[in-house]
């Protein structure tokens, strides 16, 4: 087990420890050949049954910036702080974060907490449906938290914004775009403009779960990056930055990478698509 992903068993025999969270994250979204609003979180299924002593995060508008006009960043540090708080998280805490949507919304929150300062996050591999498919205790309680003191400390190596990647065009930089091959080629967008950052290679995120959806094991994970050639003895100088259309995927490549077991120097697109298909003076291929 990788310190990036716990098990469905780990947690069930730890769901009584003192200083452990479990998040419920869910949520889902519409394809974007879909009219908007595409973004939803899942909170009613969440009151009707969930993973005991588990506290809800509203992905869509909790941890997002309300100032971001496309509602794709995530939210500065007074705001992520508050709703860390609220969720009883303080800073020796170690969170468990799950979701019904193969990991994409925890991820998100395993990336945000990371950059944010607070590294004892992990994913449930396999989220909710493995949690029910294993015949697992649920509870409709909602676990009444006394707010904590979180401090949100960024962290600048887990986060690249679009001047940053535009700064890195044409370097040894890895980009590599989480969403569908139909957005990767054009014919769908989330955007104003249709196509994908140049150089960018496509490794859609649903490719990197196994048929139960949980993340491919870690041998398979390792052959996935090889073929977009990082690896593990990739020069020290090189740099993978993962995009999508709004972070969200992104967050969910970087969390598979740390799963292989690959160290590569990482970060996450903050904005992605929406940030750079919307912006006339970026690039587009």
């Amino acid at each position: 087990m990788h310190k990036e992903l716990v098990s469905t068993a780990w947690l069930a025999e730890h769901l009584d420890d003192a200083n452990l969270r479990v998040v419920d994250i869910r949520g889902h979204v519409l394809p974007a050949t879909e009219p908007p609003p595409h973004y939803f979180n899942h909170r009613a299924d969440y009151l009707v049954s969930h993973i005991p002593k588990a506290v809800f995060v509203d992905w869509v508008h909790e941890i997002t910036d309300p100032a971001d006009p496309r509602h794709a960043r995530i939210a500065p540090p007074e705001r992520f702080a508050a709703a860390m708080s609220r969720a009883g998280i303080a800073e020796q805490t170690f969170v468990v974060a799950y979701d019904d949507a193969g990991g994409m919304f925890a991820a998100r929150l395993w990336w945000a907490l990371n950059y944010y300062g607070h590294s004892q996050v992990a994913v449930l591999d396999g989220g909710w449906q493995k949690w029910l498919a294993e015949g697992r205790p649920v509870s409709a309680e909602v676990p009444d938290l006394a707010p904590t003191v979180f401090t949100a400390r960024p962290d600048p190596a887990w986060y690249r914004d679009g001047g940053q990647v535009l700064a890195a065009l044409g370097s040894p930089v890895r980009l590599i775009d989480m969403r569908s091959p139909e957005e990767f080629r054009g014919e769908a967008s989330r955007a104003a403009r249709k196509g994908h950052i140049p150089g960018a290679l496509n490794q859609p995120r649903r490719e990197l779960l196994g048929e139960d959806g949980a993340l491919l094991p870690p041998e398979a994970l390792r052959q996935k990056f090889a073929a977009l050639g990082i690896t593990d003895s990739s020069e020290s100088s090189e740099e993978v930055i993962f995009y999508c259309n709004a972070g969200v995927s992104a967050s969910f490549g970087l969390l598979a990478l740390r799963a292989a077991g690959i160290r590569a120097r990482a970060a996450v697109y903050d904005g992605s698509w929406k940030d750079w298909g919307n912006d006339p003076d970026k690039p587009i291929a």
